[in-house]
């Protein structure tokens, strides 16, 4: 079978102040007509450059050599004009966040439309036309409609429906998905699987997958290659390398993903029930006031749940269902509107900042996004004894400097990475000096606000274990909040499960992750992807028959 997509000893160099950086060293791969091909591997494995080569989407100072033949092409050699034809009507690209590969100022048929007519000579009502149909096919609703819309008119799961029918609207041979499903819940990330394996079933579409989620691997891929260094180490059909991985790095990566319901926190009898709760909310209720006489919106409904002192509570649900409301509530950043939350002994409904004052230290918050909760302009030092100057602990950060070293020490960081701004650190390195800077006044409460979720396996995996560490140690209370279930039953003592700003599920880890009562987590856990092919087929069957 002659490839779609053939790349020979492809190699991408980037000039930089600091000299060359060799991005992709040597890399050779090719994908067949109606096949999956997954390109695995860490953040700064070269997987998204070799991928977004095919596109020649890379910046001006990247140097490329060697040959990616697209449809008997050549597109290393092609120019601006020629490539321009090529993108769109032989391959097409699946951003990882729609919201930003959306125009919001059209409609989401005027997108479809532009693409269609700058590529032939199209009438408003074909393009429109088209729109309606690819719109219909990848699943939206009432296209007829819907077409009209702008993209804050969707939800995240349909905008990213939206950029793959943009992607099918001229009906390439090859589809470059990257990280198509890492902002998505597990339900909706389960809706567009399903989708792309209809691209590729139905529609016949070769597909590129860039990823570092080997349960989206699992379930959708044909064949695989890890990539490491800029290099492919292993390549091989999905079951192979499930089953059989050869290379060292490919068992690391392996081994590194925390699979569901096998890694479940158990601590019974460590915590002592009778002490009084850290945190407690009883018919808990969150308003978000409307506008221009419009209701407000309930995004927490009657919720009611302690944490203890020393105890890991991970809330889990889909985006929507309230859980970052109410991590925001007991950090006191979102104003409960009824019932009642106690945290720390404070009544947070109906309080005032000047009495709450006091006490946030005694409150440490890890942000899902450490790059944009540092302040770019300060060291990683100076980020860290932030909360010892403001709250009169230090007088400065160098004052602070002997606490900010313990710190680094804590969350297992080189002490030299004090003097480094947070953009010299990699992911994984910032989002564990967020967590020393969250416990830099040593916090009875933490809350975790998703923080693990834009890492790489490997990286996420050294995050828990310094988490589990030092939770175990000082014994702070948590609340975790996650939509990755592996992740909380690693961390969690309970769990609780939220749909729609309703707590439908409470209770031990062990029991929810493994025998679950409500609907709603049972088909949660069953979107789950697991990062082994033949289980991940079963489950599939089984979340058909949920769905159904």
């Amino acid at each position: 079978m002659e490839p779609v997509v053939d790349i020979r000893d492809l190699r991408v160099d980037f000039t930089t102040d600091a000299g060359e950086v060799s991005a992709v060293d040597g890399v050779s791969l090719h994908v067949n007509p109606g096949e999956v091909l997954a390109i695995v591997g860490e953040s700064g494995s070269g997987k998204s450059v070799s991928a977004k080569t095919i596109l020649r989407l890379l910046p001006e100072n990247a140097t490329v050599s060697g040959a990616v033949v697209l449809a008997g092409q050549d597109v290393v050699n092609l120019s601006a004009s020629e490539m321009r034809a090529v993108r769109g009507r032989d391959v097409a690209m699946v951003f990882q966040e729609p919201s930003t590969a959306l125009n919001p100022v059209f409609t989401v048929g005027w997108q479809i439309a532009e693409g269609l007519r700058a590529h032939g000579k199209v009438s408003k009502k074909e393009a429109r036309a088209r729109a309606i149909e690819v719109l219909g096919k990848v699943g939206i609703p009432d296209p007829a409609e819907r077409v009209d819309h702008y993209p804050h008119q969707f939800s995240g799961g349909q905008k990213q429906r939206v950029v793959i029918a943009m992607a099918l609207a001229l009906e390439p041979k090859v589809i470059v998905a990257d990280e198509p499903t890492t902002a998505l819940d597990v339900t909706v990330q389960a809706e567009i699987l399903d989708l792309l394996r209809r691209v590729r079933d139905e529609f016949g579409r070769a597909i590129v997958l860039i990823t570092h989620n080997m349960g989206v691997v699992a379930d959708l891929a044909d064949r695989v290659a890890v990539m490491n260094d800029g290099k492919v180490v292993e390549q091989a059909d999905v079951h192979t390398i499930f089953s059989a991985p050869q290379h060292e790095y490919t068992r690391l990566l392996l081994g590194a993903v925390p699979v569901l319901g096998t890694q479940v926190r158990e601590r019974a009898g460590v915590l002592d029930l009778d002490t009084e709760p850290v945190v407690r909310a009883r018919d808990l209720e969150i308003v978000y006031p409307g506008r221009l006489g419009r209701p407000g919106f309930r995004a927490v409904d009657g919720v009611s749940f302690d944490i203890r002192p020393g105890e890991v509570l991970g809330l889990v649900g889909e985006s929507g269902s309230g859980k970052t409301t109410i991590g925001r509530a007991i950090a006191g950043l979102t104003h409960a509107s009824g019932g009642s939350l106690s945290v720390l002994g404070h009544e947070m409904v109906g309080h005032k900042e000047r009495e709450f004052r006091p006490l946030r230290q005694r409150i440490g918050f890890v942000f899902q996004d450490p790059a944009t909760s540092f302040n770019p302009k300060m060291t990683i030092a100076e980020g860290l004894a932030e909360p010892l100057v403001i709250h009169g602990k230090a007088k400065d950060w160098r004052a602070a400097r002997p606490r900010v070293m313990e710190l680094l020490d804590a969350v297992h960081l080189p002490q030299e990475f004090a003097k480094r701004f947070p953009h010299e650190l990699s992911g994984g390195q910032r989002q564990r000096a967020s967590l020393a800077r969250a416990l830099a006044l040593d916090p009875d409460l933490l809350v975790a606000d998703e923080p693990t979720s834009a890492l790489d396996v490997s990286v996420q995996a050294k995050v828990l274990e310094v988490f589990l560490e030092l939770q175990e140690r000082l014994g702070f209370a948590t609340l975790f909040i996650s939509h990755d279930l592996a992740v909380v039953g690693m961390l969690a003592d309970r769990v609780g499960v939220l749909y729609r700003g309703k707590l439908v599920e409470e209770g031990p880890s062990a029991r929810v992750l493994a025998s679950p009562e409500h609907p709603y987590t049972q088909r949660l856990l069953t979107s789950v992807p697991v990062p082994d092919p033949v289980e991940q087929a079963s489950r599939r069957e089984a979340l058909a028959r949920l769905r159904g």
